[in-house]
């Protein structure tokens, strides 16, 4: 039996562009994902701490409880986003640092 060739369709692939959107790149989205986070934590805590807050207060016949809690909560999410790491200023890429002080290499840029 004689070998038959396969004919196969070697089609090159297209080619794929990819469009630059700077936001859709992971980490370069301008602190908007950490800022949700922070105000998850912080709205989270003091909804939390204020339900515990306010059923200690019908528990104990009390009122005051439940500020208590809200503020408890506000402090707990400003630790919480602190902790991981949300909360550190990110440095501009084009902004200046005329904020981080002297240089420390001994350049001075005096001509």
């Amino acid at each position: 039996m004689p070998l038959r060739k396969r004919r196969t369709s070697h089609s090159a692939p297209a080619p794929q562009t990819r469009e630059t959107n700077d936001s859709a790149e992971p980490g370069n989205d301008g602190g908007y994902n950490a800022g949700i986070a922070v105000f998850s934590y912080i709205i989270g805590g003091i909804i939390v701490w204020s339900l515990i807050g306010w059923g200690l207060d019908n528990l104990w016949g009390t009122r005051w409880i439940v500020l208590l809690g809200a503020l408890l909560g506000a402090a707990g999410g400003f630790y919480l986003s602190h902790m991981h790491g949300l909360t550190k200023p990110s440095s501009s890429a084009g902004g200046s640092n005329a904020d981080s002080g002297p240089s420390t290499d001994g350049d001075s840029n005096a001509t």
